[in-house]
């Protein structure tokens, strides 16, 4: 594959400043260039994105700067002979972070505290609220990179550890790994369930009403994956009955999330708008692929993370 030029769609300021990912490609010996929607591609281009285009079909390769791609055709890049990678590979620590400020937040109820700091209101949580993390179960969902990072951060905190995947192999600092036809047995001792998964057909509302049931009530679930893994029914009706004491949700079924959408109204629910992958690396992250890639194109070698 010969690559003439490295593409940067506006769309990928969604997750760090453009310029910043051009001087990092800098040292490339082809022109890193901004280009903005309206624009025409070729078979010596690479465009490193967020969002699909269908302009972008046109190019030799495209690069999501996410690790999810379900919002990409791959069907429609297998036909017009476009590489399509991703980043998958490259939030190993900022995901699992994210996650365990989610749990110490719920566990130490730091978010309770929160609120009333901004209320003016000095208050102690019921004795019998506030709980550790050590000894208290966690069942991971998807043990991939962001799912094996949340493991080792989840046992070396003193956590038991569980974790669903669809080999069942083992993986380190998981106590037990299910399949996901036992899904619902990985959750019924969990105190938090934590999705990692990739959006596919057989994830798309992975956890329903069912799932939910078979969680403790004290249980929450916290999502890192994609809103639809959720079914958003079930969820909110879980919430509304009391069947899960909380969630903590960084990915929606609509995002922006809609400014009358019911999950802004729950004092029990954590809320972040997609971020947990981010950090002020990241286009540091992205450039070490996208430089990585380039190079093995123009030696004629197999891409990473191809996906389609």
């Amino acid at each position: 594959m010969d690559i003439e030029r490295i593409a940067v769609h506006e769309s990928a300021g969604q997750a760090f400043p453009i310029p910043a990912l051009v001087e990092s490609l800098s040292s490339l010996s082809v022109p890193v260039e901004r280009t903005t929607d309206g624009e025409t591609y070729g078979p010596g281009d690479c465009v490193v994105t967020f969002s699909p285009r269908e302009a972008f079909l046109d190019a030799a390769w495209v690069h999501g700067v996410r690790a999810g791609y379900d919002e990409f055709d791959t069907a429609a890049y297998e036909a017009s002979d476009t590489v399509l990678t991703n980043s998958t590979g490259i939030h190993g620590d900022t995901v699992p972070e994210t996650v365990v400020g989610y749990l110490t937040m719920f566990a130490r109820r730091l978010h309770v505290y929160r609120d009333q700091q901004r209320e003016r209101v000095w208050g102690h949580e019921g004795y019998e609220v506030p709980f550790t993390l050590t000894g208290e179960r966690v069942c991971v969902v998807g043990l991939g990179t962001i799912g094996q990072g949340v493991a080792r951060r989840a046992d070396a905190l003193g956590m038991d550890v569980v974790g669903v995947r669809r080999s069942g192999d083992p993986a380190d600092g998981v106590e037990r790994v299910y399949t996901p036809d036992e899904l619902g047995a990985a959750v019924a001792d969990a105190r938090f369930v934590v999705l990692a998964v990739p959006l596919t057909d057989t994830t798309e509302g992975l956890v329903d009403a069912a799932v939910l049931d078979a969680m403790p009530a004290d249980a929450y679930l916290v999502n890192v994956a994609r809103g639809d893994v959720v079914v958003e029914d079930a969820l909110l009706s879980a919430l509304d009955d009391g069947r899960i004491a909380g969630a903590a949700i960084d990915a929606y079924w609509e995002e922006p999330l809609p400014e009358n959408h019911p999950l802004w109204g729950y004092e029990n629910v954590v809320m972040s708008p997609h971020c947990a992958a981010f950090t002020n690396h990241y286009h540091e992250d992205i450039a070490g692929l996208v430089r990585e890639n380039a190079e093995r194109a123009m030696r004629g070698e197999s891409l990473r993370n191809r996906v389609a």
